[in-house]
């Protein structure tokens, strides 16, 4: 190709000039979340070939359907290009590997060839976001990155400029992140964005009315579960007829509405694109023993002490929570936190897959893997994961680094000199508003979840 783009996969972009330049997050085979998640359609040889070939490979976030060990020998030896995420954790275990690795720092634009350059945002989520300009065709994959988290400005700045630019984003209904939640009375509770499953073209709408953009490209939700122990999540997972109409292609090679299909070969010279059609994976389930986990395995008295200081490191889950408890081959474990007993977390896991994350420190991987079974005790406000226990351990500490609270004191301020107009966040004004005002914001209430759809409406991304 001559110059376009290509999209596949999950979260796979792969971008031309004159031949394959730029891939991003090449998850194209293998599974993810501890065998939980497979692709939900195969990666046909002509995009395998691109990506072998491509000079450079962008990596967005450590997440496996985006990180994904499985397929790293597609871009092992190429130019590794990642976000400016504070803790440097990738940088640091590839230049520690010898690759041939690369920091984008923030809002700074870098030339790739003659006709392609990027610009890259890392967001205090540790999400990261790259602009693409394809001599004068904008590509703003926003992967899994939502917008309350200090780069709104800065994108819709930049999307301004273009007159043709397409948004690459995931779009669900919420499984993409921890769902498996239960109250102490062993009822699922399941988020208010599955409950409501609002049309995802309502979304996509939104979100390009929101960013100014010219079209939309579904992206970063291309997954089936496929354990047995998590397969009940696929109900809840987006289907392909769920995208909306509008992809019959016009004059000029635009769709109707500017809503094209997930998976597209786009030339810009022409303007015009075709649908790449890949066979859809079949529907294949595994037991969870293929990949390591026995739902019988016991704790023993090193996992127990690896567990109690992987939980007690991380200060901030003591002024939130009262207890941790890991129920593993039908036996509790309950890891005290200096408080009480009236708010905690049960979390029942296979003890492989558990420890796994423990020892790893990559504990969202078992989260958004949906066959761990959580409990949540006490009354309001922590009936909920979030804001006092994902993003403190999956984020802040596993992927930042930042445990102590002076480590996580200096974690958000680097992000916040990095933009000062754009940060905090509307949506830490709102979460601090509502804890010193208690129940004037509470998360069952109706005042509250109005504030939230005024942020969140059309992300459909993964919280925290």
């Amino acid at each position: 190709m001559d110059l376009g783009f290509d999209t596949i996969g999950n979260a796979t972009l792969i971008c031309y000039d004159r031949g394959p330049v730029l891939v991003t997050d090449p998850w194209v085979r293998g599974s993810a979340y501890f065998g939980s998640w497979g692709l939900s359609h195969a990666v046909p040889e002509r995009q395998l070939d691109a990506i072998e070939r491509s000079e450079f490979v962008w990596i967005s976030h450590g997440h496996p359907d985006h990180l994904n060990p499985d397929s790293e020998s597609y871009f092992l030896g190429k130019k590794i290009l990642l976000p400016d995420h504070f803790g440097a954790r990738i940088f640091d275990a590839y230049r520690k590997a010898g690759c041939d690795v690369t920091i984008l720092k923030d809002r700074r634009w870098y030339r790739l060839s003659g006709r392609i350059r990027v610009l890259c945002v890392a967001d205090y989520n540790q999400d990261g976001i790259l602009l693409v300009d394809l001599d004068g065709r904008l590509l703003v994959n926003l992967n899994d990155a939502n917008w309350s988290r200090g780069w709104l400005t800065t994108v819709r700045r930049i999307v301004r400029r273009f007159d043709r630019s397409f948004v690459l984003k995931l779009t669900c209904h919420g499984d993409a992140d921890m769902i498996n939640v239960h109250d102490e009375d062993g009822r699922r509770v399941l988020p208010e964005s599955l409950i409501e499953k609002r049309p995802l073209s309502e979304r996509i709408r939104y979100t390009m009315r929101f960013l100014g953009a010219t079209a939309f490209i579904p992206f970063s939700s291309l997954h089936r579960y496929q354990r047995t122990d998590s397969v009940w999540a696929q109900e809840h997972a987006v289907r392909m007829d769920e995208y909306p109409p509008g992809t019959t292609q016009r004059e000029g090679g635009e769709p109707a509405g500017g809503l094209f299909p997930p998976f597209i070969r786009y030339r810009c010279r022409a303007d015009t694109f075709e649908e790449i059609r890949p066979p859809p994976n079949a529907p294949n389930l595994y037991e969870p023993e293929e990949f390591g986990d026995h739902w019988s395995d016991q704790l023993d008295a090193d996992d127990m002490r690896d567990a109690a200081a992987y939980f007690r490191a991380i200060e901030h889950l003591a002024t939130a929570w009262d207890f941790i408890n890991l129920r593993v081959g039908g036996k509790d474990h309950t890891l005290d936190l200096g408080r009480g007993r009236e708010c905690g977390l049960t979390f029942e896991a296979p003890r492989g897959s558990l420890m796994a994350a423990i020892r790893g420190q990559i504990f969202d991987d078992l989260l958004i893997g949906n066959y761990m079974r959580t409990t949540i005790h006490g009354p309001w406000p922590k009936r909920r994961l979030y804001p006092d226990f994902t993003p403190h351990v999956a984020k802040y500490a596993d992927n930042g680094g930042a445990r102590t609270k002076a480590e996580l004191k200096a974690y958000l301020a680097d992000y916040r000199r990095r933009t000062p107009l754009e940060f905090p966040p509307l949506e830490f004004l709102i979460l601090s508003f509502s804890r010193r005002c208690k129940n004037l914001l509470r998360p069952d209430s109706a005042a509250y979840r109005a504030v939230k759809r005024g942020i969140h409406r059309g992300s459909g991304h993964r919280s925290g």
